[in-house]
């Protein structure tokens, strides 16, 4: 069951373009709850994509297979993460492009001209004050 599911999302990270060759996987003991055995096995697992330095560590579970499985869930997790991020940024970019290049209406530009009326009528009251004759 559980070779299936590391095959599964081995498979899934080549459709996202990741080779296996790309992935540093390092073992190292886990500590924390699950007594002697996490203490003198390494079940730890921390995963590196050398092309975008990401890296990842998982040590929740006894077994070193589980902790491989979680470790790439992660990894899928923060590469999806980082890449819908640099679309929306795309997608901003574009869409500010756009707004810059497209004139303002006429009810747009009627809005900015009462508006520079009005803050030039603050600043006008703002005058020195006189005292009168």
């Amino acid at each position: 069951m559980s070779r299936e599911r590391l095959q599964e999302l081995d498979q899934r990270l080549a459709e996202l373009g990741v080779l296996p060759e790309d992935l540093e996987e390092h073992f190292s003991r886990a500590g924390g709850p699950g007594g002697q055995h996490v203490n003198k096995t390494a079940t730890a697992v921390q995963l590196r994509h050398v092309e975008s330095g990401m890296v990842v560590r998982a040590d929740n579970e006894r077994s070193q297979l589980r902790n491989r499985i979680a470790a790439r869930e992660q990894l899928i997790a923060r590469i999806e993460a980082a890449r819908a991020e640099e679309e929306a940024a795309r997608r901003a970019a574009r869409e500010r492009q756009r707004r810059q290049r497209r004139r303002p209406s006429p009810a747009a530009r009627a809005r900015n001209v009462d508006a520079k009326r009005k803050r030039g009528e603050v600043k006008r009251g703002r005058g020195r004050v006189r005292e009168p004759d």
